[in-house]
């Protein structure tokens, strides 16, 4: 049974206060037995939002990490860093690394690498441009990127493994796919790993969809057959907003 996820990607959001002010309302909720919550602060606050959710069924991410271990990479963060401050999932390959801080398929590769020796979970994100979507071509550009970044892992690996389908035009833009859309591009990342491993492991990964996931669409997109949850950027910096989505299946 493949798990039901909703993950909160804060980006360059909140400062201490504002994580603790979110933390106190966040502790008030129930949380539905049947998924997972995870929320993914900056690294400054990982630690502080650990001990606090200590007693909460609220999983721990981080946003990023370098792929070394230790050495001379003034201010990266490892994955022994990561895990020694409560965060075990680490989100890799977010369109806005890709873009803005040229990760591409070879730097996630070691990434993915460095992250499953260190026996984290991966959040894996892939996405189409706008350009890419209007010329036809987007599948072409996520088995290419799921090639790149993920089809070198062994069969066991998978189970450290979720994937994150975000569709770069729909980021923080308020566009959304449609539920239809969302459904093609998630049936065919599950058809491109099971042509790669094996249909048992493609119907137990976990595929997350992102790109403006709002109260209001979270429902019927999440309805569809193969989306199995959310990463969830701006709708995930209020309570509020996030436990609707949260309770949207």
């Amino acid at each position: 049974m493949r798990k039901k996820i909703v993950a909160g990607n804060w980006k360059m959001n909140n400062d201490l206060a504002e994580t603790e002010m979110f933390l106190v309302e966040l502790k008030k909720q129930v949380f539905p037995e049947d998924v997972v919550v995870m929320i993914a602060p900056p690294f400054t606050n990982l630690n502080h939002t650990f001990r606090s959710l200590r007693e909460h069924p609220v999983a721990l991410a981080a946003q990023n990490m370098h792929q070394s271990n230790e050495g001379a990479f003034t201010g990266e963060i490892s994955a022994k860093m990561l895990k020694s401050v409560g965060a075990s999932t680490v989100i890799l390959g977010h369109s806005e690394r890709r873009a803005y801080f040229n990760e591409d398929s070879a730097i996630l590769a070691e990434k993915v690498n460095t992250a499953l020796e260190n026996e984290m979970t991966i959040i894996f994100c892939i996405g189409e441009e706008l350009d890419d979507r209007k010329k036809g071509n987007y599948f072409e550009l996520i088995k290419t990127q799921l090639s790149e970044g993920l089809f070198h892992i062994a069969d066991e690996a998978w189970e450290n493994i979720i994937i994150a389908y975000e569709p770069v035009w729909a980021i923080g833009t308020g566009e959304t796919a449609s539920p239809e859309q969302a459904q093609e591009m998630h049936k065919f990342i599950r058809e491109a790993i099971a042509e790669n491993y094996s249909k048992a492991i493609a119907d137990e990964v976990s595929i997350l969809y992102g790109g403006s996931v709002k109260p209001d669409n979270a429902s019927e997109i999440f309805g569809q057959d193969d989306v199995d949850g959310g990463l969830i950027g701006g709708a995930s910096l209020k309570v509020e907003s996030f436990m609707k989505i949260v309770n949207s299946f």
